[in-house]
């Protein structure tokens, strides 16, 4: 089977690339999705605060993803459910995909270009090694959220969490509302990795303490968890004797990080980002192997449904423009690094003849800082752009945009940065 187009992921990001390419004239698309639905990880988001960009109105995660199923279904988008990819390849003009079903069986698809949107994961308990016993309820924050929201079943009654990413926070909420005790919050950093927002609805408002610069030293329990030490760290993120708390739970989220799912990238041999642990994509998200494209969470993890949505629409115009041979190849490409206080920027690589008026930058920076300037520098430490911000922080997404003129001043490479206000 000869596609135009496959689209790895039906989640926001896979769904909004598969529409804005349809929309561009791309004829022959098919999304490959390995859940039994569309729609990722929204399903199981019932808490409102999508769609406030896109849609301009707050929508819950299924809301959200209803719309584009809709926008999708007025289409002629193919899609499988239930179909996991197991390998992609570069053929030159023809990518080959290997997927496999219970309907099918084995599927060998050829097509002209490849967008991944696959998303992310959850870090574990054994990717942080945590000492002590192994009883039941542990669970990572998001797969008590689908235990709870999808499910319906409780997870616990007395429930502790570590970390404060995003879904951990509205975890805590949910857990409230749902009956359960929530006895802390426990963030190893000095800051919380979350949305101010949802510190504020999902913590302040229900009188959960948020324990910063605390970790978990032991899990206590057999068969059930009854238990866990939590201890106070110092600047170098280890344990002060002498700190230690016990709090009695039945229940442990995780809410410890989201890693880019990218399995499928690195063994296509597309180069990966060791500070995003996503692919390098371009000015068109695309990656290092040409005609595939690379968007939402699994290029690196978003803050808003809505970026992942717009990231998306940028990879599905850019797969348009290479199956018709409009995406220029360009020869002036400008490399974009991270300087101090910066930890990432995506796009990492812009090519100028791409660029029509301007270009968006993605970064997180490492720490919380106030009153500090964004700076943008050229291969020469020339100052290009500048912006005022009164305070920044790793749990928000920042961005700049640079016009085409500020491009041609880059001399092949730009840096971006945070510098005090002087």
């Amino acid at each position: 089977m000869m596609y135009d187009l496959i689209v790895i992921g039906g989640g926001p990001a896979g769904l909004s690339a598969a529409y804005e390419a349809y929309n561009r004239g791309v004829e022959k698309i098919l999304i490959l999705e390995r859940d039994k639905e569309l729609g990722g990880i929204l399903n199981q988001c019932i808490h409102n605060g999508f769609g406030v960009h896109s849609f301009k109105e707050e929508l819950t995660g299924p809301e959200y993803a209803v719309r584009y199923i809709d926008m999708l279904n007025s289409t002629n988008v193919d899609h499988k459910l239930d179909t996991m990819v197991l390998s992609i390849s570069n053929g030159g003009d023809v990518k080959h995909v290997e997927a496999i079903n219970t309907e099918e069986g084995y599927l060998s698809l050829d097509t002209r270009a490849i967008i991944l949107a696959m998303g992310c994961r959850e870090r574990t308990r054994g990717a942080i090694q945590i000492p002590g016993e192994r009883p039941s309820g542990v669970f990572t924050a998001g797969t008590a959220q689908r235990y709870v929201n999808m499910e319906g079943y409780m997870v616990g009654k007395k429930v502790v969490i570590l970390g404060s990413g995003d879904i951990g926070l509205i975890m805590a909420r949910r857990m409230t509302l749902e009956g359960a005790e929530v006895k802390a919050c426990v963030e190893l950093m000095p800051y919380s990795n979350g949305l101010n927002r949802n510190i504020v609805q999902c913590l302040d408002d229900y009188d959960i303490p948020l324990l910063l610069a605390h970790t978990i030293t032991e899990i206590k329990g057999k068969q059930r968890l009854e238990a866990v030490v939590i201890q106070k760290v110092d600047e170098n993120k280890n344990p002060i004797p002498g700190t230690e708390q016990t709090l009695e739970c039945d229940t442990l989220l995780l809410s410890v990080g989201l890693i880019p799912e990218n399995e499928i990238t690195k063994n296509a041999g597309i180069a990966l980002d060791r500070r995003t642990s996503g692919p390098i994509v371009n000015e068109a998200m695309e990656t290092n192997v040409k005609g595939i494209f690379a968007c939402g969470n699994v290029v690196h993890v978003h803050d808003l449904v809505d970026f992942v949505s717009e990231e998306g629409q940028k990879a599905g115009r850019s797969a348009a423009k290479f199956i018709k041979n409009e995406l220029k190849e360009g020869q002036d490409v400008t490399e974009i690094k991270n300087g101090d206080r910066v930890n990432y920027t995506v796009p990492q690589q812009i090519r100028l003849e791409n660029i029509m008026e301007s270009q968006e930058i993605m970064f997180r920076v490492s720490n919380v800082f106030k009153d500090v300037n964004i700076t943008v520098r050229n291969q020469e430490g020339e100052l290009i752009k500048k912006l005022r911000r009164p305070v920044v922080a790793p749990g928000e997404m920042e961005k700049i945009k640079l016009k085409r003129a500020d491009l041609e001043k880059a001399n092949g490479l730009l840096t971006i940065a945070l510098e005090e206000v002087i």
